[in-house]
């Protein structure tokens, strides 16, 4: 299930990021791992997180997942490790939020992508989610809430 989609003003946003390419069906066995990872790298350098952990996905390949996974932070982080600065672009986007387990992602966006069409919607070549509810939060995945968000075309 997805939320009423809306047109949103966002503004740039400083993170660290990991960037990972990946098969679709390995995005699980990845993820987990990768969070770990930066979250530790954060708090070596005693580095504050403003907000949820993102995924901002660059290219779809076929099959494949190009993504930088990342979270918004309080002050810049020093490269360490596959830990690196980087951000969320400011501009005009499509923003809906779904709720419910990860695996209802994939039709999630398509709902979403049928709204934008409808709507005569152009999307740029990238998306990003935030999981803004999730495992960490709440042991029942019909809880979990992943905003999405699509960068449109001026």
């Amino acid at each position: 299930m997805i939320s009423e989609p809306e047109i949103l003003e966002t503004a740039a946003v400083e993170a660290a990021v990991i960037p990972i390419t990946c098969r679709r069906e390995d995005m699980p066995k990845v993820f987990g791992p990768a969070v770990q990872e930066l979250f530790g790298v954060l708090a070596r350098q005693g580095i504050g997180t403003e907000g949820a952990v993102f995924a901002h996905h660059l290219a779809m390949p076929t099959g494949m997942f190009e993504f930088e996974l990342g979270v918004a932070v309080a002050a810049p982080v020093a490269p360490e490790g596959r830990v690196q600065p980087g951000s969320l672009p400011a501009g005009r986007v499509a923003h809906t939020t779904y709720t419910g387990p990860y695996e209802g992602l994939y039709g999630a966006w398509s709902r979403f992508d049928v709204w934008m069409t409808a709507n005569g919607l152009q999307q740029a070549g990238d998306l990003w989610e935030h999981y803004v509810f999730g495992p960490d939060r709440t042991p029942d995945p019909a809880e979990y809430r992943t905003e999405l968000y699509r960068p449109l075309r001026r």
